[in-house]
């Protein structure tokens, strides 16, 4: 049995001035997440180093689904490559998301994540998973069609029809034996997938949030704080098929429901991203933990750019790094992509033949990967 949140469980192999990271720094000893997004050496089982929950957001689902698959693929490239090192003290703002993500994790509740466009919000659960080892990330990318349902699972009741009919037409005298599974038609989503019973959270990110009808979060109440929902299609059929199995947002898997209702064992780590287009209702972000995303530093922007180029020399884009910034000045923001993209041209000797035929020709590539993230259509 694991002990309770207020008392974690000392790590044998980390100590608050082992240094890790490889900066030397101290680590506070209740961090779980440590901020590297690298897998981390120290962990050798999550669920021995992750406190129980708060006997307000425990929950009995089960029996577990087998562990995600990786995401190795998907987080290479978001992130860049793991062999990526943090070789520099943490600053304030990082702190501060190291802290939320902690606390979110010890919680068992969401994380709202605010920021900027590109400054790495949606990011930030890739990084938390690759590190932790929780496997796939699933994500529900929010328009202003998102509903609650969508989220959950989808069901094609007239594909299922259509196919009775087809089977029927096929087989004279079949009659009303004729019948499909109606699992073969209704697919659990991100959020219906990540409430599935697991022995470690699944990582979700619900992303760009503020862009669903404003109905969404109130709608998402319920399914947050019981971590349960209810597919009504296969709750009424709960007498003659207790069981039914589905396939899930994991390519390949699925899952056995059991009387239509799926219930969490682990509530998942969810990241919800927002650009603050509009305010949030008090009762959605009341059950929610609220992080800033700051706009990266030119050590942090280094340390992005050293993760996806493996073995590119640092000093070569100190020049190009602080032009970013200075630009991100001038305009109010910019990517992190568009800084990548520039390096990524840079590498390729764009900038080596732009510039041997006209010593202005970078400048006007630069502007061009450089554009302005909002009002550029007004220019």
């Amino acid at each position: 049995m694991t002990p309770s949140a207020a008392s974690p469980v000392p790590d044998p192999e980390w100590s608050p001035t082992s240094g890790e990271s490889g900066d030397g720094s101290p680590r506070p000893q209740w961090w779980i997440y440590r901020g590297t997004g690298t897998p981390n050496p120290y962990l050798t089982s999550l669920r021995e180093r992750l406190p129980d929950p708060p006997p307000w957001r425990s929950f009995d689902g089960g029996p577990d689904q087998p562990d995600p698959p990786p995401d190795d693929h998907e987080s290479t490239r978001v992130l860049g490559a793991t062999t990526a090192t943090m070789s520099r003290p943490l600053a304030e703002h990082e702190v501060r998301v190291i802290d939320a993500v902690n606390a979110a994790l010890l919680l068992r509740r969401p994380l709202l994540v605010t920021g900027d466009p590109g400054v790495g919000k949606s990011a930030l659960a890739h990084r938390v998973s690759r590190e932790l080892g929780l496997g796939r990330v699933l994500r529900w990318s929010i328009t202003s069609r998102s509903d609650l349902r969508s989220g959950l699972y989808e069901y094609d009741p007239i594909a299922r029809i259509h196919d009775i009919s087809a089977d029927a037409a096929a087989t004279p005298g079949a009659g009303e034996s004729v019948d499909r599974p109606i699992g073969d038609y209704l697919r659990l989503g991100p959020l219906g997938t990540a409430l599935l019973p697991h022995r470690l959270p699944r990582v979700l990110l619900i992303d760009e949030f503020d862009k669903s009808d404003t109905d969404l979060a109130d709608d998402l109440l319920d399914v947050l704080e019981t971590g349960t929902y209810r597919i009504p299609e296969l709750a009424r059929l709960r007498s003659a098929r207790p069981e039914v199995t589905v396939p899930t947002d994991d390519p390949g898997r699925t899952a056995t429901v059991h009387e239509g209702v799926v219930r969490c064992h682990e509530f998942p780590f969810i990241v919800i991203t927002s650009n603050g287009e509009r305010p949030l209702p008090p009762a959605f972000r009341r059950r929610c933990l609220p992080v800033r995303l700051e706009r990266p530093t030119a050590e942090e922007l280094a340390d992005m750019v050293s993760a996806h180029f493996v073995g590119r020399d640092r000093a070569r884009d100190r020049e190009l790094i602080t032009q970013f910034l200075r630009r991100c000045d001038e305009v109010n923001g910019l990517s992190i992509d568009q800084l990548l993209n520039s390096v990524h041209l840079a590498s390729s000797d764009v900038h080596a033949h732009a510039t041997s035929l006209e010593p202005d020709a970078w400048n006007r590539i630069l502007d061009l990967v450089w554009q302005r993230l909002t009002e550029a259509g007004n220019e």
